[in-house]
């Protein structure tokens, strides 16, 4: 899951990014609301955390840009304010939740999974199962032949974004693009780090190579 936080408190918001990167999301942050626009409008990502108060275009214009435009991506507002109306303006721009500024962390994150698991198809099941292997993306759990086999937060980042397209053909440049964040100019050989590393605690047959393409989750044989 890739998230982009547009907050212009830079303390704040790297805290955040660090705190959801080390739960295993991919995680942008920019601190202006007119380059937050021109991210969540270019980039695919799968929820934004967003602050009312920014330079350049406030949070609420931001959410009716973005709704006006077709853009369904959830967004949960974060802002200092904390009185009734503002609450029900940010709601009425398009945002699908809202957070007042102190905030506990812990909520934060529960709010952003509730968030998520909602955006998933009306009766789709947060596990997936691939032959032996079950990937839970609700309690971030892998078991494989019955037995559950601990990963990291990067590990299991790369085997859900496989897991959810079992036996398609997904590329190095977009794993890269939905498990690292846009500021990520390391070498792009690390999915084959992580990919191998899966493979010795999995299975060496689960995940293919196609050369020159990418990877596929299959079946164990």
């Amino acid at each position: 899951m890739r998230l982009l936080i547009v907050e212009d408190e830079k303390r704040l918001a790297l805290s955040l990014a660090r705190g959801l990167t080390a739960e295993g999301y991919a995680v942008d942050v920019v601190h202006d609301g007119r380059e937050g626009l021109h991210r969540a409008t270019e980039g695919a990502y799968d929820l934004l955390i967003l602050d009312i108060m920014l330079p350049g275009m406030n949070g609420y214009r931001v959410c009716a840009t973005l709704r006006a435009a077709g853009h369904d991506v959830p967004i949960l507002m974060l802002t200092a304010k904390d009185g009734e109306y503002d609450e029900a303006e940010g709601l009425d721009t398009g945002a699908d939740d809202y957070l007042t500024k102190p905030f506990s962390y812990v909520v934060l994150v529960a709010r952003v999974k509730a968030l998520l698991r909602r955006r998933s198809r009306p009766g789709a099941s947060p596990v997936h199962t691939v032959g032996d292997l079950r990937v839970d993306t609700a309690t971030r759990r892998v078991h494989f032949r019955d037995t559950e086999v601990p990963l990291t937060a990067k590990e299991f980042a790369v085997l859900e974004h496989l897991a959810r397209r079992p036996g398609e053909v997904v590329s190095k440049a977009e794993i890269l693009d939905h498990v690292w964040d846009f500021a990520y100019d390391g070498d792009p050989n690390i999915v084959e780090v992580y990919v191998s590393s899966l493979r010795r605690k999995l299975d060496p047959a689960l995940i293919g190579t196609v050369r020159g393409a990418g990877y596929r989750l299959e079946a164990s044989r």
